[in-house]
């Protein structure tokens, strides 16, 4: 959990941090141009550290292209022409704090499709940070101005991007430096295509290009494989609540450089998003379950509880390689990752940060190996 939802605090960072800038470069470029740029610098920054890094997952095929195309269109495509145009309508303050709803639609998509289980701490969290971007949203339109079009564009832009979200869970545990190279290739494509043959878009100067690359290599690219890895981890509806952050991230940051203000309400809403990211990092969810047997790739390590199989020689750190998992049955604290997608017709616990989700030897007695 802790380790899945810091990346997911990362991931929120670096795109929080890119939506005023975003604003200020796009205002002399259209936002299809705008799109493909964000993108196209995902895919370069990507394909750069590809070939630097080894995988950290098993490769894309051919099966995977139907669902990596619906990501593209909806998160490479429509959600970031929305956000381009909708940014320039109602200000980068504004703007950033609507973003809030990408949260909100994640997590219910998350449990309609997977069935990802929301404890209360998951439940608390996700609401706060929903009060906090209420607040901040009140504050925004307040003091900067409202325009209706611009806002529903960019709530349409999250909820785009929640859809994109949802169906790149299972792409989650391939090789996230494979998914972002690919989205980004592809939509920097479509909108590209689209902004020289529909709208005839100009070429924008250099200045905004270069910084419209750099937005995307760091605020879309990084922040991809980011949220990726946390996905990996904690599942879609954590890791898309904790992105509630970037919000916050925008609008500080906005105000700071002058693209937008800050009222009374903003103080409230840091204690808010501070509280909700405290509890996503102390949550712990423990209970007995049942895994059943399964063949299956993905990158995995064998200091972990299901990993156990032997390497000759052995074989130390994150690797990835089809292997076979026997059905076992134990109790521990665990996300819904990829071998925790299981239902919930039982009550289960929500543990407590401090305590132990079964004794040892009650485990072990399931068959299950506890590591040391």
């Amino acid at each position: 959990m802790w380790n899945g939802a810091l990346l997911a605090v990362v991931a929120a960072v670096s795109f929080g941090i890119t939506t005023p800038v975003v604003e200020l470069a796009g205002r002399s470029v259209g936002p299809l141009t705008t799109a493909a740029l964000l993108y196209l610098g995902a895919c370069l920054s990507a394909a750069l550290l590809g070939s630097a890094a080894r995988a950290t997952g098993p490769s894309l095929t051919a099966a995977h292209l139907p669902r990596l195309a619906a990501v593209a269109f909806f998160g490479a495509a429509v959600a970031p022409v929305l956000l381009a145009w909708g940014l320039q309508r109602a200000g980068a303050t504004t703007g950033s704090l609507l973003l809030n709803l990408e949260a909100v639609f994640t997590v219910l998509l998350a449990r309609v499709f997977y069935r990802e289980p929301l404890g209360r701490r998951v439940l608390v969290a996700l609401s706060l940070m929903i009060l906090a971007g209420v607040l901040l949203t009140v504050d925004g339109a307040r003091t900067a101005g409202w325009d209706g079009l611009g806002a529903l564009a960019v709530a349409g832009a999250t909820l785009a991007w929640s859809l994109d979200n949802t169906l790149t869970r299972p792409l989650s545990d391939l090789d996230p430096v494979m998914v972002v190279a690919a989205k980004g290739a592809l939509g920097a494509t479509l909108t590209g295509g689209l902004a020289l043959l529909v709208r005839h878009e100009a070429l924008p100067p250099a200045r905004p290009t270069l910084v419209l690359l750099a937005c995307g290599a760091t605020g879309y690219g990084l922040s991809l494989r980011l949220y990726l890895l946390a996905q990996r981890r904690i599942g879609a509806a954590r890791t898309g609540s904790i992105f509630a952050v970037a919000p916050f991230v925008g609008a500080a940051l906005a105000w700071l450089i002058g693209a937008g203000s800050a009222g009374p309400f903003a103080a409230v809403a840091a204690g808010l998003f501070a509280i909700g990211v405290f509890l996503h990092l102390t949550e712990r969810h423990g209970h007995l379950h049942l895994h059943e047997a399964v063949e299956h790739e993905h990158a995995h390590r064998h200091d972990d509880w299901h990993h156990g199989h032997a390497h000759d020689p052995p074989v130390p750190g994150e690797h990835t390689h089809l292997h076979r998992h026997e059905a076992i049955e134990h109790n521990h604290d665990h996300a819904p990752d990829i071998h925790h997608a299981h239902t919930h017709t039982h009550a289960h616990t929500e543990l407590d940060p401090g305590s132990s989700p079964s004794p040892a030897a009650d485990d072990a007695a399931r068959g299950g190996t506890l590591p040391e």
